[in-house]
Formats: structure tokens, C-alpha cells, sequence
């Protein structure tokens, strides 16, 4: 006689297993945020006990929207992000919640449970990234994300898009070596993240390559603001035994070095050469345009928007980690040093 197949688990049976009522496990499966930590977790413990079977909610046409969050807004880099991402999210027709965490690079505790109560198609964070509990929230409740510009290391499982920060480093500082630069400066962001220190990794590395040594006064981490280059510039070119070039780690970082550089009274790139990172708008159309290392921020905004629709859909993603090519480009703020070092001294 054959036995017959076990009926399938159903919400009852999961209420009737943890003592709760049939709302509550229902807005557990719903994301719901209004239950109990612990109430929610001993719901998704029994769940997958009995092997219940979720229906699938994420359709191939998907309606709804994305957050997307910003560890904090600078104008001109945050603007091309959100044009690369509108751009792919307006034709199916997702919208878009912009939010930000004030230079912060954790969502503080209550985010993921507002997040819950919005229920979104994914969430798409930007220099920023979810605490170890967060994330396991977000995977429990089936909302994919995916990080862009990360601020550390991820694991392989979390799907990250970003741009070869090393190679870019190594670019701009290979140029300034190359025009016969010496004393090369290199202004980064904050210290703790990934990006600003693969930015200096290339840096270093370019020097190795050349044979030139690095003065570890010149090595320095502030923030990608126009604000935060213009102070340290300022610190840099005043002294006597001033840089005659520096590799800023944000275009917004590299204007303000320029206006440091002014302020002194000195030319550049006669005096002192500038090279930013990112490739903004405005710095091809700055008074003296900006040398740069373009990391195609929009399109590292699309391909982030599209990697988190097609989880939203239920596909599998060929890649979870992305790095985009950097490449430089070469404008009007580098120059040969007005006095070339003798290369044997």
C-alpha cells in the first residue's frame, strides 16, 4: 500500500506550531514590520521547518518601486548616479524613493523596519551597505539588494557594482609620472573606505612601477568634497617644499584643491598640475577643464538598477560582483613641472 504524499504546509499549520494567530504569520510572509522581533523569527524558523512554499509575488512585470539610498547627496556625483538609475527604471515604470543616512555608511536600526512598512521591489544602496542583522532581514523577507560603490569588502553572495578604483588610481598617478612629475600629492576620501583606499593602493603601485619614491607627508584621507580638498590643499601648496602635482580622489575634491591653488597665487597645471576622479558634467566645462578619471557613474547606476530588477523578477544574476573599466581623461589642469627633477639625484 503506498503512502500517501504529505499535504502541503499551510499558514494554520504554521500558526498552530508557533502558538500565533494566522495574521501574524501572514504578516510575517507579507514583510510586514508591525511583529515582534522574536515572534518573527521563531515564524520563519517553523516555515522553513515545514518546508512552506511562498508564493511567488515578484512577477515578470513588475509594479512598485526602489529605494535607493545614498550614505550621503553630493550634488553633481549623487545626480549622475540617479540619471544612470532613472534611466532604467522609468521604462519599467518603477519608481524611485531617494533617501539618505547624513555621511553615514550603516542604516541606523529603525531603517529596516521603515523599509518593511514600504515593502519595496529591492533596495539599492550606494556607499553605504546593511548591518550583518539587516541583511538577513532583507534575505528573509525576500527583498534583494544590491550595493554600488561599496564602502568595504562584501562577501561574494551580495551583489556589488563599482568601478576598478585601483586601476584608476594607477592611471592618473602613471600620467603625472609620465609628465615628469615627482612630488605627486594624492588626496583621498574617508579612510575607512574601500574605494578611497584602492584610489591610493594605485598610487602607490604607479610609483613602484616608476622607480619613485613616496613622501608619506603627501599621502593623505579627508573627504570626496570640494570643502575637504580645498583645506588640505591649502596645507599641501603652502608649504615650502610644496607638491607640483596632485591626484584628488573626486572631481569635487580636485576643484578645491584648484581654488587653494589660486588663492596662493599659484597657475595651474603650471605651477601645480590637478587630476580629479569621476568625470562630472561640470568638469569639462570648468575654466580651466579638469583631467580626470571617468568611472561612467551613470552607467554604473544602470547596471546596478538592472541587476536588482532582475532579482526583483526572480532571475538568477550571472554576476554579483561588477567592476567597470576606468579610463583617463586628459584636459587642460596637467602639464610638465615647471622644473624637472634631475633623474639622478
Amino acid at each position: 500500500m503506498m503512502k500517501p504524499a504529505e499535504s502541503p504546509a499551510t499558514i494554520a499549520l504554521i500558526a498552530n506550531d508557533v502558538g500565533v494567530s494566522v495574521t501574524t504569520v501572514s504578516k510575517v510572509l507579507n514583510g510586514r514590520a508591525d511583529v515582534a522581533a522574536q515572534t518573527r523569527a521563531r515564524v520563519e524558523a517553523s516555515l522553513q521547518r515545514h518546508g512552506y512554499r511562498r508564493r511567488n509575488r515578484r512577477l515578470p512585470a513588475i509594479t512598485g518601486h526602489v529605494d535607493l539610498v545614498f550614505h550621503e547627496f553630493d550634488t553633481a556625483w549623487a545626480m549622475e548616479v540617479i540619471r544612470g538609475v532613472e534611466a532604467v527604471t522609468a521604462p519599467a515604470r518603477v519608481e524611485l524613493v531617494i533617501s539618505q543616512l547624513g555621511g553615514k555608511h550603516r542604516p541606523p536600526r529603525h531603517w529596516a523596519d521603515d523599509l518593511l512598512v514600504r515593502s519595496p521591489l529591492g533596495v539599492l544602496l550606494v556607499l553605504c551597505h546593511p548591518t550583518e542583522s539587516q541583511r538577513k532581514l532583507l534575505l528573509r523577507q525576500r527583498i534583494p539588494f544590491v550595493v554600488l560603490d561599496t564602502d568595504s569588502a562584501t562577501a561574494a553572495s551580495v551583489p556589488t557594482v563599482g568601478s576598478n578604483n585601483f586601476n584608476g588610481g594607477l592611471l592618473a598617478t602613471r600620467h603625472l609620472l609620465e609628465l615628469g612629475h615627482r612630488r605627486i600629492a594624492v588626496i583621498s576620501g574617508p579612510a575607512d573606505v574601500l574605494c578611497a583606499r584602492a584610489r591610493v593602493a594605485g598610487y602607490r603601485s604607479a610609483h613602484d612601477d616608476a622607480g619613485a619614491p613616496i613622501d608619506p607627508a603627501l599621502v593623505r584621507y579627508g573627504a570626496f568634497t570640494g570643502q575637504s580638498g580645498y583645506e588640505i590643499g591649502l596645507e599641501m601648496l603652502s608649504g615650502p617644499d610644496r607638491p607640483t602635482a596632485v591626484f584628488a580622489g573626486s572631481d569635487m575634491q580636485a576643484m578645491g584643491v584648484i581654488r587653494a591653488a589660486r588663492r596662493l597665487g599659484l597657475q595651474v597645471p603650471a605651477d601645480v598640475s590637478v587630476v580629479g576622479y569621476d568625470n562630472v558634467p561640470m568638469s569639462a566645462w570648468a575654466a580651466t577643464a579638469l583631467t580626470t578619471v571617468d568611472q561612467n557613474l551613470p552607467d554604473m547606476g544602470g547596471t546596478a538598477a538592472r541587476m536588482l530588477l532582475d532579482l526583483a523578477r526572480g532571475a538568477d544574476v550571472p554576476m554579483t560582483r561588477v567592476d567597470l573599466v576606468t579610463e583617463l581623461v586628459i584636459r587642460e589642469t596637467t602639464a610638465p613641472p615647471r622644473f624637472r627633477p634631475n633623474p639622478a639625484a
